[in-house]
């Protein structure tokens, strides 16, 4: 009776991933909604059953995965699949709702680097290059209107702006798929946690995001890609200095976080208004003066743990 239960429960879950993969794909702008809900068949399943069930469930989505939409639907199954089944066997075993956050944005960034290994080696697909190419056309575009309005400064301006951006973007490639790893396992909890609970899944409550306390070697991992940048100052564009740039950008993301987190701290601890919060970090990403002063918060936070020392003279 048990195995007829899972078996049409994995049947109805597997129908449900069949139409949310469908929408996802041949109906684009609600599809980029639905991209973060396709996990969640696979979580309410592997958070419930064992692994040999997992498996045989997981193979059988790669089958409808091909019939409905060929190689993108296989791709998109292997990413939101194999993370929804790293949630799910975590929410199992009870994780941390952080624990689970890293092991699905890694889980994620696998399955980019792996899809965009695979669209270069065997279709030629390069999306990078094809961003560049495209930027390369606007610019050229806006040369053309510039060039019939006879202005050569603006040109000249322009083109230097374009390199500097096409390099910048390819040397924060790297960067931009943690961030971008981060977001899509944060979304996909945001939205597929509530759904799941509501079906009995045991989900581990969030801690207050005032209470955020990143390790200190994040800022051994800062002061070393700053002081190998300044001692060796690598050449632009070779491996080490892509590798430091990286770090640097990557650590002063969380950093930023870590001062954020300090900040919503004190504000607690003095009940200022919430609006004040949401008012402070739009203020910090559009004065860059006030970003790196938040950043600096977070590496004094980590650093002398004030927190304590607040908490000991209250």
């Amino acid at each position: 009776m048990k195995n007829v239960r899972k078996l049409t429960e994995g049947a109805i879950l597997l129908a449900v991933f069949a139409v949310l993969l469908s929408i996802t794909i041949y109906i684009p702008i609600v599809g980029s909604i639905m991209i973060f809900v396709l996990p969640l068949p696979f979580i309410m399943f592997s958070a419930k059953t064992s692994l040999k069930n997992v498996a045989t469930f997981f193979l059988a989505s790669i089958f409808i995965s091909f019939i409905i939409a060929s190689l993108m639907g296989l791709s998109l199954m292997l990413i939101y699949g194999t993370t929804g089944v790293v949630i799910g066997f975590l929410l199992k075993k009870e994780k941390s709702r952080t624990t689970v956050l890293i092991a699905s944005s890694l889980t994620v960034m696998a399955g980019f680097v792996i899809s965009y290994a695979i669209s270069v080696a065997f279709f030629k697909i390069d999306i990078i290059h094809e961003l560049t190419t495209v930027l390369n056309e606007s610019v050229k575009i806006s040369q053309n209107i510039l060039e019939g309005m006879g202005n050569e400064d603006q040109i000249k301006l322009l083109k230097e702006q374009n390199a500097s951006m096409l390099k910048m973007i390819v040397t924060l490639a790297p960067s931009i798929l943690i961030v971008a790893s981060i977001l899509s396992a944060f979304l996909t909890q945001w939205v597929c946690f509530p759904i799941a609970k509501r079906f009995g899944v045991n989900v581990q409550p969030w801690g207050s995001f005032r209470n955020l306390s990143l390790p200190r070697s994040l800022l051994w991992y800062y002061l070393i890609a700053m002081v190998l940048n300044i001692l060796i100052h690598p050449e632009e564009g070779t491996f080490l200095a892509t590798i430091l740039v990286n770090l640097k950008y990557t650590v002063e993301m969380f950093l930023l976080l870590q001062g954020f987190s300090f900040i919503f701290y004190i504000f607690h601890q003095k009940s200022v208004l919430k609006g004040v919060r949401v008012l402070v970090v739009v203020v910090a990403f559009m004065i860059p003066v006030f970003h790196y002063i938040i950043m600096l918060l977070g590496i004094i936070d980590i650093g002398l743990d004030f927190r304590k020392r607040i908490e000991k003279k209250e």
